[in-house]
C-alpha cells in the first residue's frame, strides 16, 4: 500500500542528484534516508517508517527498489537491547526484525545512523573535501575553524550501531548543528525536510571545498621529480606494461584491468611525496575496500620486467604480513595478496578487479583518495585511520557476508575477447554470445561504424569496445590490440573471423583475387594470432585462439580455388599454433562452418549470388538448398557458429587443442579424417 505522506519520490530524486556529482560522493558510496508515515496494512492505522538506501546500492542510480523499509519504532527500540560495542555486529541481524512487510532491499550497516538521528531526513556522504578534513592530522581543530559550531567532529569509529548512537548524541546536544565530520570517514547531514537535508549536505561540501582552497598551501605533494611522458609515449608504455601487470595482479585470481592517465593521477605520481603518501594507504572504508590498504608503486616508466616481478613479490609478502599482524582465529581467510592499484610515475595508474566496472571503479576510488590526500596535506598532514582499523573493516565478518551474497560469476567472467570481423554476421553473433557469457569484448572490424553498433548493442564500455582494424596491416593490428589492452588490461580469447569470399573458376581467378583472399584470411589470421600471442605470453595466464575456418578447408568445391586454399591455410595454422603455443597454456582450435547464408556478411556482399549461380538456384533459396544437402537437413545460422566457439572456450574443453569443430549440419565429404 502506498504511504500516506510518502517521502520516497523526494528521497530517490535527492539521492540521484547527490550521487550524480562525484564531488559529493563516490560510486556506491554513502546512503540517504527519509522518515514518513504509511498506513499499516494490518491495523489500518498509521505507522512511522524509515526508507534508507540498501546495502551495496548506488545513490546516482537509486530506484525505490533499492530502498530498505523499516519500522522506525522497532528500529529505535533496539537501543534498549544493544549489548555494547563489542557485540554490535549482532545488531545487523536485528534489523531484519524491524523490516516493514518484505522490507525492500537488505539494510546496510549504516542503517542505525539514519534511524537513531532525530531528524526525518539524513544524508551520509563521502565527498573528497569532507574526507580531507576527516583525515587531516588536526582534523578536529580544522573542522572548528571551518564550520564553527554548525558542523561538529565525531572521532573515528567503525560504521555500526555505536556510530549511530554517537552521531545521534551530537545531534541531540547541538540543536544548531546541521551535520558532522566523521573522523577518517566522511560526513553526515540532516534536515527537517528533504530539501533542507540536501542543502545542508551541499553546504558542508562547498564550505569544506572553499576552506581547503583558501587555507591550503600550493603544491602539497611537493616538487615534481618525474615528468609525465608525452601522451603517445605514455599510452604506448601503458600498453606495453598492462599485460605483465594484469598477469601479476591475477596471481591469486583472474582480474580485468583498467588504465587511468588523467592529470590528477599523473601529477600525484610525479611528485616527491608519492612514496610516503602511497605507503600510508587510503582511509575512507569505501576507498580501501576497493583499492586495498595501499598500492604497488613502480619505478618511473615501470622498470624492467624482472624488477616489476620482484616488486610484486615483495608487495605480496608485505600484504601477507599485514594479514598476519592483525588476523584473529575467527578472521576470514586472506582473500588474495595481489595489488588492486599499481602506480607508475610518468605513465599513470592501473587498477584491477573481478570485472571491468570493478577495476574502473577501484581506479576512481583511488583518484578520490588522491584528492583527499591533496586536501589534507594542503592544510595539515594526511593521517588516515590506523592499519589495524583498516583490517577490522577489510576482514569484517559483515563484509565477508556481503561478498558471499554476490551472484556466481558467468563462465567467461574476467576473460577479454578480441573478435575480428565482429561488426556483422558470424562475428557479431560470436561477440554477442561471448559477452552474454561474461567476457569483455573488443569488437574489431574494418568498418568502425559497424563495430561501434555491435559494441553498443552489447552494452557500455565496461563490457564492450569497438576498434577499427584492417587485418592486412601489421600496424593496424598492433594498434587495435594496444587499444584492447588499454581498455581491459590484456587479451585472453581471440577469434580470427575476418574474411571475404571470391567465387570464380580457376581460369577467371586473378592474382589480385588470390592475393586479396590470402591477405585478409591467411595472412591476416597469422598476424592477429602472432600479436595476440605476444600479449598472452606476457600475461602468463594462458588463453584461446579460435579460427573461423570453413568446410571448404577440407571439401573441394567447384569454382572456389582462392577461398578454399586460404581456408585450408587457416586450418593448418590451427594445428601449427596449437603445437607451438601449448607450452604457454594457449589453446588453438577451429570452427568449420558451411552454408551460413542468413545473417552472413560474406553472403550479403555478393558471395551468395555467386554461389547461387554456381548451384543454379535463386539466391533467396540458397540457405534452404544448403540445408537440404546436409545430413541433418538443417540450416546453419551465425548463432550456431557462436555456440561452437563458446563450447571451445567455455571451460569444459580445457584439455582440447588443435581441434576443428564442424558446424555444417553434416557434410560427409567434409568429415575430418
Amino acid at each position: 500500500m502506498r504511504p500516506v505522506d510518502a517521502p520516497v519520490e523526494a528521497l530517490v530524486a535527492r539521492s540521484r542528484r547527490l550521487g550524480a556529482d562525484p564531488r559529493n560522493t563516490n560510486y556506491a558510496g554513502g546512503n540517504t534516508s527519509a522518515a514518513g508515515v504509511a498506513e499499516d496494512p494490518v491495523t489500518g492505522g498509521p505507522v512511522e517508517l524509515l526508507w534508507v538506501k540498501g546495502s551495496g546500492g548506488d545513490l546516482g542510480t537509486l530506484t525505490e527498489a533499492g530502498l530498505a523499509v523499516l519500522r522506525l519504532d522497532r528500529l529505535r527500540a533496539l537501543v534498549d537491547v544493544y549489548p555494547g560495542v563489542d557485540r554490535e555486529d549482532e545488531m545487523v541481524a536485528a534489523f531484519d526484525y524491524c523490516l516493514h512487510g518484505r522490507g525492500g532491499a537488505a539494510p546496510s550497516i549504516d542503517t542505525a545512523m539514519h534511524g537513531l538521528v532525530a531528524a526525518p531526513h539524513v544524508d551520509h556522504l563521502h565527498p573528497d573535501a569532507g574526507i580531507a578534513l576527516a583525515t587531516a592530522a588536526d582534523g578536529p581543530a580544522l573542522t572548528k575553524e571551518c564550520f564553527g559550531d554548525r558542523v561538529l567532529w565525531v572521532p573515528w569509529r567503525r560504521p555500526g550501531f555505536q556510530l549511530g548512537l554517537d552521531i545521534a548524541a551530537v545531534q541531540r546536544d547541538n540543536p544548531q548543528a546541521i551535520g558532522v565530520i566523521l573522523g577518517g570517514h566522511g560526513i553526515t547531514a540532516w534536515g527537517a525536510t528533504s530539501e533542507e537535508c540536501e542543502a545542508n549536505s551541499l553546504e558542508i561540501i562547498r564550505t569544506a571545498t572553499a576552506f581547503l582552497a583558501a587555507r591550503g598551501r600550493p603544491e602539497p605533494f611537493g616538487a615534481v621529480v618525474h615528468e609525465p611522458l608525452p601522451q603517445p609515449e605514455r599510452e604506448a608504455a601503458a600498453a606495453a606494461l598492462a599485460p605483465l601487470l594484469r598477469g601479476l595482479a591475477s596471481t591469486d585470481r583472474a582480474q580485468v584491468g583498467h588504465y587511468t592517465g588523467t592529470p590528477e593521477v599523473l601529477d600525484f605520481v610525479a611528485r616527491a611525496a608519492l612514496d610516503r603518501l602511497a605507503a600510508l594507504g587510503t582511509s575512507c572504508p569505501d576507498h580501501f575496500l576497493r583499492t586495498k590498504v595501499r598500492p604497488l608503486v613502480l619505478p618511473a616508466g615501470g622498470g624492467a620486467p624482472e624488477q616489476i616481478r620482484q616488486l610484486h613479490a615483495a608487495y605480496r609478502e608485505q600484504y601477507a604480513a599485514y594479514y598476519r599482524r592483525h588476523a584473529t582465529p575467527d578472521s576470514p581467510a586472506m582473500r588474495g595478496a595481489d595489488p588492486a592499484i599499481v602506480l607508475v610515475p610518468g605513465v599513470g595508474m592501473f587498477s584491477f578487479g573481478a570485472d571491468k566496472q570493478t577495476a574502473r571503479v577501484a581506479g576512481e576510488f583511488y583518484v578520490n583518495a588522491i584528492n583527499v590526500m591533496r586536501g589534507a596535506e594542503a592544510v595539515s598532514a594526511y593521517a588516515p585511520i590506523p592499519e589495524s582499523e583498516k583490517f577490522r573493516i577489510e576482514y569484517w565478518a559483515l563484509e565477508e557476508a556481503k561478498l558471499a551474497r554476490r551472484p556466481a560469476p558467468r563462465p567467461l567472467a574476467t576473460r577479454v575477447a578480441f573478435v575480428t570481423g565482429g561488426g556483422s554476421g558470424i562475428g557479431r553473433a560470436i561477440a554477442l554470445r561471448l559477452a552474454a557469457e561474461g567476457a569483455c569484448v573488443v569488437v574489431a572490424d574494418r568498418s568502425y561504424e559497424s563495430a561501434v553498433a555491435v559494441a553498443s548493442e552489447i552494452g557500455t564500455s565496461d563490457v564492450a569496445v569497438a576498434v577499427d582494424v584492417d587485418v592486412t596491416s601489421e600496424a593496424a593490428i598492433t594498434a587495435a590490440l594496444d587499444a584492447a589492452v588499454l581498455a581491459f588490461g590484456g587479451v585472453d580469447l581471440v577469434v580470427n573471423n575476418a574474411g571475404l569470399s571470391i567465387s570464380k573458376p580457376l581460369l577467371e581467378t586473378t592474382a589480385a583475387d588470390w592475393d586479396l583472399q590470402h591477405d585478409v584470411m591467411a595472412r591476416g589470421s597469422f598476424l592477429v594470432a602472432r600479436e595476440a600471442a605476444r600479449v598472452m605470453i606476457e600475461q602468463g595466464m594462458g588463453g584461446d585462439i579460435v579460427y573461423i575456418a570453413s568446410k571448404n578447408a577440407v571439401f573441394a568445391g567447384p569454382n572456389n580455388v582462392a577461398y578454399g586454399a586460404t581456408k585450408a591455410d587457416q586450418a593448418h595454422q590451427v594445428r601449427l599454433l596449437a603445437a607451438e603455443l601449448g607450452e604457454h597454456g594457449i589453446r588453438v582450435n577451429g570452427v568449420n562452418p558451411d552454408g551460413v547464408v542468413r545473417g552472413s556478411g560474406i553472403f550479403a556482399s555478393g558471395w551468395g549470388a555467386q554461389r547461387a549461380a554456381v548451384y543454379g538456384v535463386p539466391e533467396s533459396e540458397l540457405g534452404a538448398f544448403y540445408a537440404q544437402r546436409t545430413i541433418l537437413k538443417r540450416e546453419v545460422l551465425p548463432s550456431h557458429v557462436a555456440n561452437a566457439v563458446f563450447a571451445l572456450v567455455g571451460g569444459d574443453l580445457s584439455h582440447t587443442t588443435g581441434l576443428h569443430v564442424p558446424v555444417d549440419a553434416g557434410v560427409a565429404a567434409a568429415f575430418l579424417r
